[in-house]
């Protein structure tokens, strides 16, 4: 099976849970882990952005990952987070990183050091000459301060052997469309944003990488496999009924969002680590009146 057909429909992002004195909670991560596979996600991210990889430290990584890999035990895909703005690091962190239960790699484009067009190219195309998996790109220009442009993508879409797909985050529906028309065949292509994972669907995105199912995997998976199987009515009535969740899931800051829900459903506790603070009171409160409905 291709990565693309293997990658298609619902990654989740996955959160890293914290005790209330700020270590990583696996036991909560296990339960995460074992609610998306049932809820019916395709495959799962471990050290995405939405898993506070800022502030984890190497060690830490290394057993979210291993850990990850032992609660999956091959039930759904499992892909790796290895992104940042060192490029020389990151070539030794695809060296030491456990990889080998992985089926690709997912790497942001680099963040606050704001190098040209041709200096992600080269950054992506160093990246791919040294890992053991496929890469996947990663653009998401509200985090990173510098957007990849559509000719970007592309070229390192044709010209880069180990450069299999692209999550993109950039919110440019013409963008977007200009990767579709123009990318390889094989070439996977998935929505970053919850919100737009519909209509970027309907022009021909394979999925998405979403923050959203980490609450909700039941509802959003099926909207997005009813979107691949062009049910579009179908899947804009529970599209529709996620509208407020998106919202409030992004309205101060990712992960608090997502984690505010989890909370309330028993999940994992409601703590993050310095400097993302929890949503503050209002907000939690809409959280709760959001799921009492």
């Amino acid at each position: 099976m291709s990565l693309r057909e293997q990658l298609r429909g619902t990654g989740v992002a996955l959160v890293t849970p914290f005790t209330t004195d700020l270590k990583v909670d696996f036991e909560a991560l296990g339960t995460v882990i074992d609610e998306l596979i049932q809820g019916g996600v395709e495959y799962l991210i471990t050290l995405g952005t939405t898993g506070e990889t800022p502030t984890l430290d190497k060690q830490e990584k290394l057993d979210i990952v291993q850990y990850t890999f032992e609660k999956v035990s091959g039930r759904v895909p499992v892909v790796v987070g290895i992104g940042g703005n060192n490029t020389a690091e990151l070539i030794k962190d695809l060296h030491k990183f456990p990889l080998e239960k992985a089926v690709a790699v997912l790497s942001a484009s680099p963040n606050y050091n704001k190098p040209s067009q041709e200096g992600i190219f080269q950054h992506y195309k160093a990246l791919a000459a040294e890992s053991p998996k496929p890469i996947l790109l990663y653009n998401v220009p509200g985090r990173t301060g510098r957007n990849m442009s559509a000719a970007t993508t592309l070229r390192l879409a044709n010209e880069v052997a180990n450069i299999a797909g692209m999550k993109e985050a950039s919110g440019d529906m013409a963008q977007c469309m200009q990767i579709l028309r123009d990318m390889p065949k094989d070439f996977l292509l998935v929505s970053g944003d919850d919100a737009l994972a519909l209509p970027l669907i309907a022009c021909g995105m394979d999925g998405v990488i979403s923050v959203a199912a980490n609450a909700f995997p039941k509802e959003f998976s099926e909207m997005i496999r009813l979107c691949l199987k062009h049910d579009f009515i179908a899947a804009k009535k529970i599209n529709d009924s996620l509208i407020e969740a998106y919202d409030l899931m992004f309205v101060e800051n990712n992960p608090a969002g997502v984690k505010a829900f989890m909370h309330e459903k028993g999940w994992i506790k409601n703590t993050m680590r310095l400097p993302v603070v929890p949503l503050s009171a209002g907000y939690h409160q809409q959280v709760k009146n959001f799921l009492k409905k």
